[in-house]
């Protein structure tokens, strides 16, 4: 690897030749304000914060775009780059809604920390703004192009990461805008909800939608018997929000606090989770055994299953008929439970609490509902939960931990772990190796399907049988897998989507950090996921025994008429854009 010498404001550094003028002043340990800078994946120096002086060269460079060269010389901090940063700045704000504080991003917004830190203590210009609808017809992502900053950080996420190509640029000069094909909404474009727009906005211009208001009427109601469920990434994540480490563990309290809030019922997802891998395991057996169609692919994620419906169509017989597991958990509540309780399903209202904006979508799906009633009635991001736990007053950080209620609250290791990208398929194989061993294995870490490079595959032997598996993260590199399967290139038994890069840990609804900072945050939330998995008594789906009861007195067996009634379903084609003829 070819190195070079360069001097960014008096200090040398060594660095490889091809970087860039921001790669090499952080090596130098100098910090250069970014905006629309994503790291290999947006690099096009379009808002001009990121200015420095170089020696030898006429003009102001942007250091996410300059290359360093042997001998270069730099300087970051004089009076004419500084002069020119607030400028490119003030002109971005002349353009800009800034009503921050009713905005969703206030306190948590790169816009606002860049001028405070460029000391823009006014506004001296102001452009002639055009006032732009909100486009809120989607059930999961609502877009602002009045908020928008035209940095092409989300437009670069849906086409370069997720391969969905939802929304680009469109018209040209003063009323260039962020916005799907055709003038469409959100709701009739490709769009798969992922939500990962969401996470890399620099402000206020995507967000999820607000379900906080239907959920305080649902505990306001003294009719309704209103249950949480929450989904296994939220209790590694959600602590952040409340000044917690990265990677904190907050199971307890997150309980405590629903239980502070108001619900009648708190209920883990992982439950849920330990159910789906009954079911899923199950049924990838019937069609190892009985020739069916193969490779099996997971059906967990909404995003994925989206993505495969618009783009990937000749794969939905691929799909597990599995539910998600908070679409189960749903079902379960309003029959099972219903059930044991003396409760009318009707007066039930299930609150999923997930890492996950398809959520939103996915529970509007006609598919997912019973007699008529919806298997879940609304779902709160990380964020949403946390906003609301604030808005009540409620001290977080000081709850003593408590306990998920029974009998859907008990769950075991495998439940967590899927959280983190691989750890459905690690959860299945540890069912699905004990069933066709007939024993109660020893080895059931299966640490060759864990990791977060997007494409993985493994074999895995099991009672003298290779099974071929895969693992993909984020949608761009489900469609690698795919063409290669489609191709006829490789061959498997049993593959695992995400529709998000890192799994739910990284949703769409997790909380916000920069996005730049985003590895890091990845492994401390994947590390806590298998420490939970490792501090649980039981780490088998079918050891659980609140899962062994539910058979015995409710479901039957694995795939049973009744499961398929309540926790199976099925998708269709969709069009990519359903109102162009």
């Amino acid at each position: 690897m070819d190195k070079v010498h360069v001097t960014i404001d008096g200090i040398t550094v060594e660095v490889p030749s091809y970087y860039t003028v921001l790669e090499a002043a952080k090596e130098a340990g100098i910090d250069i304000p970014t905006l629309c800078y994503l790291k290999e994946i947006n690099q096009i120096g379009a808002c001009r914060i990121c200015v420095v002086e170089i020696e030898g060269v006429r003009n102001l460079q942007t250091s996410c775009t300059y290359p360093v060269f042997d001998g270069m010389k730099v300087y970051t901090n004089t009076p004419k780059v500084r002069e020119a940063r607030k400028l490119n700045l003030e002109l971005i704000l002349s353009n800009h809604d800034r009503s921050c504080l009713t905005c969703i991003r206030n306190t948590n917004c790169e816009l606002q920390s860049l001028s405070k830190k460029l000391g823009v203590d006014e506004i001296r210009f102001e452009g002639e703004n055009i006032k732009y609808s909100i486009d809120d017809a989607s059930p999961s992502v609502v877009r602002d192009p009045n908020k928008c900053v035209l940095c092409r950080r989300c437009v670069a996420v849906c086409s370069q990461v997720q391969n969905v190509f939802a929304i680009g640029m469109v018209n040209r000069g003063f009323k260039t805008m962020v916005a799907p094909s055709f003038g469409r909404s959100l709701k009739d474009s490709p769009c798969i909800s992922c939500g990962q727009c969401i996470q890399v906005c620099p402000v206020g211009a995507i967000y999820e939608k607000d379900h906080t208001r239907r959920v305080y009427e649902a505990l306001a109601d003294e009719k309704k018997y209103v249950v949480a469920q929450t989904a296994p990434a939220v209790r590694v994540a959600l602590g952040e929000e409340f000044g917690m480490p990265i990677g904190s563990i907050v199971t307890g309290k997150m309980v405590a606090a629903l239980r502070r809030m108001g619900f009648d019922a708190v209920f883990d997802t992982d439950f849920a989770a330990d159910l789906t891998i009954m079911e899923e395991g199950s049924e990838l057996l019937e069609r190892l055994k009985n020739g069916g169609k193969l490779p099996m692919i997971t059906s967990c994620s909404p995003g994925w299953i989206a993505f495969c419906e618009k783009y990937y169509p000749e794969f939905i017989d691929n799909l597990s008929t599995c539910k998600s597991p908070h679409m189960m958990m749903g079902a379960l509540v309003k029959s099972y439970y219903a059930e044991k309780k003396g409760l009318n399903p009707e007066d039930i209202y299930v609150v999923s609490i997930m890492p996950c904006t398809a959520k939103k979508l996915e529970i509007e799906r006609p598919e997912m509902q019973h007699n008529g009633i919806k298997d879940v009635d609304a779902v709160l991001t990380t964020r949403e939960l946390a906003r609301m736990i604030k808005e009540m007053g409620i001290d977080f950080v000081n709850l003593k931990d408590e306990e998920y209620d029974e009998p859907l609250g008990m769950s075991t290791g495998a439940g967590v772990i899927f959280g983190a990208t691989g750890g459905v398929m690690e959860a299945a194989l540890r069912t699905v190796a004990d069933i066709v061993e007939g024993k109660d294995l020893d080895k059931f870490d299966y640490e060759e399907v864990r990791g977060l490079e997007g494409v993985r595959e493994a074999t895995i032997r099991i009672d003298g049988m290779d099974i071929k598996v895969a693992i993909a993260n984020g949608t761009g590199n489900a469609k690698k897998l795919l063409d290669k399967v489609k191709a006829g290139e490789v061959e498997y038994h049993f593959i695992e989507v995400m529709g998000c890069p890192g799994g739910c840990i990284m949703g769409g609804g997790q909380p916000i950090h920069n996005p730049n900072e985003m590895e890091k945050v990845k492994e401390l939330r994947a590390k806590a996921i298998y420490e939970a998995d490792k501090n649980l008594p039981i780490r088998k789906s079918h050891k659980n025994p609140a899962i062994q009861k539910l058979y015995e007195e409710f479901l039957g067996s694995p795939l049973s008429e009744k499961s398929h009634h309540l926790l199976h379903t099925h998708y269709s084609k969709k069009e990519l854009y359903p109102l162009v003829k």
